[in-house]
C-alpha cells in the first residue's frame, strides 16, 4: 500500500503534486484519463456496451458525457441479480479481483462491489488525502471504530489510514467498555468512528467509571457516515466535551469511492479530493440537466469513474444534495472545490408541497441543546405526501419533565424556522433511543 512520501510527512499535503494542481491542469488531466477509460469500457463492460449501444462507437468527452444516461442503483442490482455475484457490469475477470465488499444494505438489497489491488491502492490513495487534510500524521495512534464486516468503512478504511503512515488499532464496533480501556492504556490519541458514537462512549463512560470524555486525552476525531456535522453548535459541543478537533473526514459511496471528500482546519466545508479518480457532475434534481460547478450550486452529485478496473460507473446517480460553496483555491494551496452535503434525494419526503430533508430537521432539533440531547426519529404513516413532521425527540439530560411542554413549542419553532414545516413534536425521556457504533437510523416507517 502506498505511503506518504519524506517530502509529504514535512508539508501540508499528503499528495502535493495533486492536490495543488490548478483546476485547468487537473481538467487536463481528467480528459486523458477518461479517454483511456472509455475505451475500456466500450471493450469490457457487457452492461455499458449494452445500455450505450447507440453511442457506443462515438469518442465520448467529459463534455459530451452528458448526452450518455444515467446509471441507477437498482441497475446495478438487477445487473448482480442476472450475473451473480459481480453483475455484467463487472470489467475484470475472476484473477483480477482481490477484495470483495459489500454495501451496508440501509437503501436496499446491498451490492457486491470487487476491487482489483490498483483499486485498492487508488481508494487508499485518495482516501489518505482526506484523512490527512483532516490533521492525520504518522506520529499519532488512531482507533478506528467502524464495522468491519464486508463493509468498506470497515477494512478499507483501516487501509487509507495507515496509508496516512499513523498507526492504526482496528477495534470494530462492540465492547465499549474494552475500547475506553484501550484509548486510555495504549496512548491512542485520534478515533475513527460515526458522528453519535462519542454519545455512547460518555454514556458508558458515565456508568462504568469516574473518567469524563477529556479524559481520554483524544485530539482528533474523524467522522463519517451519518450526516450532521455542518451543524456548528454540535460541532462546538463536541469539541468542548471531549477535547479533539471534530472533523468530517470521510465522505463517500463505497460503490464509487470509500472516501470523495472531507474536511480540512480552514473550513467546515467538504474538498472533493478525488478529481484524478472520479469525475463529478452537480445535475438538477427535476430536470436532471448538468449545473455548473461553481459557488452556489445545488443539485444531485453525480458519479463517473476515470479510473477503475472493476466494476466503473458511469453517470451514477448518488442520491445526494449538495451545495457548492466554493472553487477558488484554499490558504494551503489545495485547489479542490468544496461542498457541503444538504440532503438525499431518496430519503427526502414531501410535506404540504415542501420537499424535507431529514438532515435539515436533525440541525433544528440540535440547535436547542439545552433541550434536547439532538437524538429523534421522524415517524412516516403510509406514503405520503403529509401534512406535518411528525417526530419523537428525546430530551436533554436532566432537563425535567415539566420543562418537556416549553421544550416540544420552541423544537417545533425551529423545525418551522429552519426548514419551513410546521412540526408536532413528543418528547420522549434521555437515552430512549439506543446509542449505536454504526449509523444512525433517524425516520421510522409505519403503515397506514
Amino acid at each position: 500500500m502506498e505511503v506518504a512520501s519524506t517530502s509529504s510527512m514535512r508539508n501540508t499535503h499528503f499528495d502535493e503534486q495533486f492536490e495543488a494542481l490548478p483546476l485547468p491542469e487537473v481538467r487536463k488531466l481528467q480528459d486523458s484519463l477518461w479517454a483511456s477509460q472509455w475505451d475500456y469500457l466500450r471493450s469490457m463492460s457487457p452492461f455499458y456496451r449494452e445500455k450505450f449501444s447507440h453511442r457506443i462507437d462515438r469518442e465520448i468527452t467529459l463534455d459530451s458525457l452528458q448526452e450518455l444516461p444515467f446509471t441507477e442503483k437498482d441497475e446495478l442490482r438487477i445487473s448482480q441479480e442476472n450475473a451473480s455475484p459481480f453483475g455484467d457490469y463487472a470489467t475484470c475477470s475472476e484473477e483480477g479481483i482481490t477484495r470483495l465488499h459489500r454495501t451496508s444494505g440501509t437503501t436496499g438489497r446491498p451490492l457486491i462491489l470487487a476491487n482489483s489491488a490498483r483499486d485498492a491502492q487508488r481508494i487508499a490513495q485518495v482516501g489518505a488525502r482526506s484523512m490527512w487534510a483532516a490533521g492525520l500524521r504518522p506520529a499519532d495512534r488512531v482507533v478506528h471504530c467502524l464495522n468491519y464486516c464486508m463493509w468498506t468503512g470497515g477494512f478499507t478504511d483501516h487501509t487509507i489510514l495507515e496509508a496516512t503512515g499513523a498507526t492504526v488499532i482496528p477495534f470494530g464496533v462492540g465492547n465499549t467498555r474494552l475500547l475506553i480501556d484501550s484509548i486510555v492504556n495504549l496512548g491512542i490519541n485520534a478515533i475513527s468512528c460515526t458522528p453519535s458514537y462519542p454519545g455512547l462512549i460518555e454514556q458508558i463512560l458515565r456508568e462504568t467509571s469516574d473518567l469524563h470524555p477529556r479524559d481520554l486525552k483524544l485530539r482528533l476525531g474523524l467522522f463519517g457516515g451519518e450526516a450532521g456535522l455542518d451543524n456548528l453548535d454540535l460541532r462546538r459541543a463536541m469539541e468542548e466535551k471531549w477535547g479533539f478537533k471534530v472533523r468530517n473526514a470521510n465522505f463517500g459511496l463505497s460503490e464509487v469511492l470509500s472516501i470523495l471528500g472531507g474536511q480540512t482546519d480552514w473550513t467546515h466545508d467538504l474538498l472533493f479530493h478525488a478529481g484524478d479518480v472520479v469525475f463529478a457532475e452537480v445535475i438538477d434534481p427535476e430536470t436532471l440537466q448538468r449545473l455548473p460547478i461553481a459557488e452556489g450550486t445545488q443539485g444531485e452529485l453525480v458519479c463517473t469513474h476515470l479510473q477503475k478496473e472493476c466494476q466503473p460507473l458511469v453517470r451514477y446517480r448518488t442520491r445526494d444534495v449538495v451545495t457548492v460553496t466554493g472553487t477558488d483555491p484554499g490558504p494551503d494551496g489545495r485547489t479542490a472545490w468544496r461542498f457541503r452535503v444538504t440532503g438525499r434525494t431518496d430519503d427526502m419526503f414531501n410535506v404540504r408541497g415542501i420537499n424535507i430533508f431529514p438532515s435539515a430537521v436533525r440541525v433544528a432539533v440540535e440547535s436547542l441543546p439545552q433541550f434536547s440531547s439532538g437524538i429523534f426519529r421522524i415517524v412516516l404513516k403510509g406514503d405520503g405526501p403529509y401534512d406535518r413532521i411528525t417526530l419523537s425527540v428525546e430530551a436533554a439530560q436532566g432537563l425535567p419533565a415539566n420543562y418537556w411542554p416549553n421544550a416540544a413549542s420552541e423544537i417545533e419553532r425551529a423545525i418551522r424556522e429552519r426548514v419551513g414545516s410546521t412540526a408536532l413534536v413528543t418528547m420522549v425521556p434521555f437515552e430512549h433511543f439506543p446509542r449505536t457504533e454504526g449509523k444512525t437510523r433517524w425516520i421510522d416507517k409505519e403503515p397506514q
